[in-house]
């Protein structure tokens, strides 16, 4: 007997899906699944899209998130909205943000109460203006732009009163494995793992990688496994320091060449001779040491030094 279609109350059957735009509200008895729901969708490569169509990682996104009923979520990057048709169901209003124009038209199916779609580049966004009150957001976004995302969202080291990052408690983020492991890396990690996306998202929040998601997870499946990480914002920088400019200017200098030591890093980011000998002295430095084996701490001692010294 061929499974029944039920959509928008019509009831009929079909041995064939026939549709030509995804049935987001549709029930398929004895063969519902994401998979098979994504395939009505025709992705674009450009904006990177790969849906998550992996049932337990949607559910570990719901779960992490632990939203309450009264609370406002704001989704990036929604697609055909497998995790917004969650979402609703937890949050008291739910925001998504999707450059897709079909994408838009597939999430506008949803019809539901507490959801509002925004037709926008995320990177154009400003968050801080779409709602009252603190806001979780929930993410799956293109891995081609991951970082300036990240920065939109907090803003950078020098931004003390960014107002995304004021308007944001939590962030679950769903991004490639490795810039996951990046995010969450410190001064004892592998050397490539930890650098200025450690620092920037480090430096406003605490960063947890709760769990790791394969290819097969997503339609069409990517190049490579992802990771889901949740950021807790800080009402505080990490470090207390005088001049968060000149740290983002040093940080960004002592990254700039790894296969050199931090002495020609800084050199080469316009940073006296003696001033840097003087500072790397003071800390107990040597003269090899590399950024990467420096704790966030470390180097907000080092910028304090520099800032204190000449150039």
């Amino acid at each position: 007997m061929p499974p029944y279609v039920f959509h928008y109350n019509i009831i009929k059957p079909s041995r064939k899906y026939s549709f030509k735009h995804l049935p987001v509200c549709v029930i398929i008895c004895t063969m519902v699944n994401y998979f098979e729901r994504a395939k009505f969708f025709r992705t674009k490569k450009r904006l990177g899209q790969n849906f998550l169509i992996d049932g337990d990682a949607i559910k570990a996104i719901i779960d992490k998130a632990d939203i309450k009923p009264d609370e406002t979520v704001i989704e990036i990057g929604p697609g055909v909205g497998f995790v917004t048709e969650q979402l609703v169901k937890h949050a008291g209003k739910v925001i998504a943000i999707e450059l897709d124009e079909e994408a838009v038209k597939e999430l506008e199916k949803l019809d539901a109460p507490n959801l509002t779609i925004i037709h926008n580049d995320i990177l154009k966004t400003d968050i801080s203006s779409l709602c009252e009150g603190k806001v979780k957001v929930v993410a799956n976004i293109p891995y081609y732009i991951t970082s300036p995302i990240i920065a939109h969202l907090l803003g950078e080291v020098d931004d003390i009163d960014n107002k995304n990052r004021n308007k944001i408690t939590e962030i679950i983020l769903m991004v490639q494995e490795e810039v996951a492991r990046r995010m969450a890396a410190d001064e004892k990690s592998p050397s490539k793992q930890y650098g200025l996306l450690t620092i920037l998202s480090q430096f406003w929040a605490d960063v947890e990688i709760f769990r790791l998601v394969g290819r097969r997870s997503f339609y069409p499946a990517p190049k490579v496994n992802s990771a889901l990480v949740k950021l807790v914002i800080k009402d505080k920088p990490r470090i207390e320091l005088s001049d968060y400019t000149h740290f983002r200017k040093t940080v960004k200098a002592a990254f700039s060449q790894r296969r050199k030591n931090i002495k020609n890093c800084l050199l080469s980011g316009g940073f006296s001779k003696e001033n840097i000998q003087n500072a790397i002295a003071k800390l107990g430095l040597g003269e090899n040491t590399r950024a990467e084996n420096l704790s966030i701490e470390t180097l907000g001692k080092l910028s304090e030094e520099l800032k204190n010294g000449k150039n």
